[in-house]
């Protein structure tokens, strides 16, 4: 594995010069092919696509004086703008290590956003705070106590003034693609499910709103193993049916290497990004892959790599 501006008005008719009379074609001209015409006529240029996401020097300190305290320092990457693809990329490090952090800059939350010192570019322009083009889902079970699954996956698109009609049916829809029940699921509370079904209404309130960037913070810390490789099922399966970028915090080396197409490692406070790997396509489903052997050397190097940064630094040796 290896490791984005001033313009001149237009003349007016008015002012243009008048047009030349007609002259007729040479006679080399008169005989070029029209396909030899075509090619010889100007290209224009495409523009390049502005990145997803680019972080460029950042560094986020809180407070100040003695009492100042750096999180991450000096986190440099690029995620491109991939046709039909969104890339997956997991953050693993040490606790503490300002994982968090990089996902609420991007998010525009504060108090993480605004950095302290570098830029953090969405689409090639520089965060200004939070946007519907970025959804983030949280570990805890975010939910409304007092709204249906129904009610709560709808609720971003009732602030969008969506009518209730067409906000239901959306909301229907997206509990049958998260694995819920409508008739049996759909108008029960979140205190009547269990955390794997909450994590669910979590992911289509957030998905239904079709962002472009999905944050995720250890969303899947608190299921037990069976219910987690199902989550994992259904986030490779939505993802690509999005076909958004997303940044997935784990503490888990097997999971964030299952869903990734690159894994970011980070260092101990303040936490820099140490290695970028790119990971194999998963291709089977969780239980399945992760058995295999070219996942299991994936997982042994990334762990080697982890535990190597969450180990304490050595002591200076003594002198004299």
């Amino acid at each position: 594995m290896s490791t984005p501006d001033p313009m001149q008005p237009a003349a007016s008719p008015a002012a243009a010069d008048p047009a030349p009379a007609a002259v007729a074609p040479s006679t080399a001209a008169a005989a070029a092919p029209a396909s030899v015409a075509a090619a010889s006529a100007p290209v224009a240029a495409t523009a390049p696509r502005p990145h997803v996401v680019e972080f460029r020097d950042v560094s986020k300190t809180y407070g100040s004086g003695a009492r100042a305290y750096t999180a991450i320092k000096n986190i440099n990457f690029v995620v491109d703008d991939r046709p039909d693809h969104g890339e997956f990329v997991s953050i693993l490090g040490p606790s503490g290590c300002g994982k968090s952090t990089i996902l609420r800059l991007i998010a525009g939350l504060s108090p993480q956003h605004p950095p302290t010192t570098g830029d953090v570019l969405v689409f090639g322009q520089r965060v200004a705070g939070a946007s519907a083009d970025r959804g983030m889902v949280f570990q805890d079970y975010t939910s409304f106590d007092h709204l249906s699954v129904l009610d709560n996956i709808a609720f971003g698109l009732e602030c969008r003034g969506v009518p209730l009609k067409e906000r239901h049916e959306q909301a229907m829809a997206w509990i049958a693609k998260v694995g819920l029940n409508k008739d049996a699921d759909a108008q029960k509370f979140p205190h009547q499910l269990s955390g794997g079904m909450r994590q669910r209404v979590a992911i289509a309130r957030t998905l239904i709103l079709k962002p472009r960037i999905i944050l995720m913070d250890e969303p899947f810390g608190a299921l037990d193993p069976p219910t987690r490789y199902a989550m994992q099922d259904l986030l490779m399966n939505l993802w690509r049916d999005q076909q958004a970028s997303v940044f997935f915090i784990t503490h888990s080396i097997e999971e964030s290497v299952f869903l990734s197409d690159r894994v970011f490692i980070m260092s101990r406070a303040p936490g820099t990004i140490t290695h970028q790997l790119k990971m194999p396509p998963a291709g089977k489903p969780a239980h399945v892959r992760q058995r295999e052997r070219d996942f299991l050397d994936a997982v042994f190097e990334v762990r080697d790599l982890v535990e190597g940064q969450e180990r304490p630094a050595a002591a200076a040796p003594a002198v004299g």
